[in-house]
């Protein structure tokens, strides 16, 4: 018994805690009796694999900064929108991240950008990637301020490093030539490397195409109570950002 403990505190020392946990389960109960030797291996690596996978689920979605704790499991398609599940379950299995797809969020205020947003980007953090969530502005304002103390560099590919970046408030306040720069370096430092999620209040009236394959595209409206999807593999890049709002005066011209 004096050797099982000491086994347990060195599966701890060596942060094996999840098989540490199981190991002394199965002592307390019985149950390693039950086991052969490589039923019982087999269950410990299981247990600490588990764990490992929880606790890497629970770190990303901490340092997500989501807005909404909302999982995907959480929408709610009997609302009388028109949410559809089956186009909702395309991005269930996050191929979309893997391929380094992008989704526009479109829609007025209140029907649900953010909480879908969320949903995705806690989706993706299941998955095993990395997602940082961020009102634009706020994002925009940060590297400005990096800028000025000579930290921008050094900035940049922190950004880069998330998975899946989804930008709140896209296009709510106008950008000044410092913030289109900023943006500008944002979206081609991830182009075809990683995916991004945009949410809008514009919706299909705007030119807003960010630069990577067509994005998957989101439109939830109030008027006529429904979700849309639009998607399409032709491949473009930016060439230009206005002077004024982004969206809807963002100009993506095809290369």
């Amino acid at each position: 018994m004096n050797n099982n403990h000491a086994t347990i505190s060195k599966m701890h020392d060596m942060r094996m805690h999840g098989m540490a946990r199981a190991f002394q389960t199965t002592l307390e109960t019985g149950m390693h009796s039950q086991f052969t030797l490589d039923e019982l291996l087999s269950h410990l690596i299981d247990a600490e694999w588990d764990d490992r996978h929880f606790r890497k689920r629970e770190r990303l979605r901490k340092t997500a900064n989501f807005r909404y704790q909302a999982s995907f499991e959480e929408l709610d398609f009997t609302l009388n929108r028109n949410l559809d599940k089956n186009h909702m379950l395309r991005f269930s299995d996050c191929g979309w991240v893997k391929e380094h797809r992008d989704i526009l969020i479109t829609g007025p205020t209140g029907v649900g950008k953010s909480f879908i947003g969320s949903a995705l980007g806690n989706l993706a953090c299941d998955h095993g990637f990395k997602v940082y969530y961020q009102i634009a502005g706020r994002l925009l304002g940060s590297l400005k301020a990096a800028k000025k103390d000579g930290t921008y560099l050094k900035t940049l590919p922190k950004i880069l490093k998330n998975d899946v970046l989804i930008l709140e408030d896209f296009g709510l306040s106008p950008f000044d030539e410092e913030g289109r720069l900023a943006l500008l370096d944002i979206l081609e430092d991830r182009h075809g490397r990683k995916s991004t999620i945009f949410l809008s209040l514009h919706g299909t009236g705007s030119s807003v195409t960010p630069p990577s394959p067509m994005p998957l595209w989101i439109e939830l409206s109030t008027a006529h109570s429904e979700l849309s999807f639009r998607e399409n593999q032709s491949e473009r890049k930016c060439t230009e950002i206005s002077s004024t709002n982004l969206p809807p005066q963002v100009t993506i011209s095809a290369g």
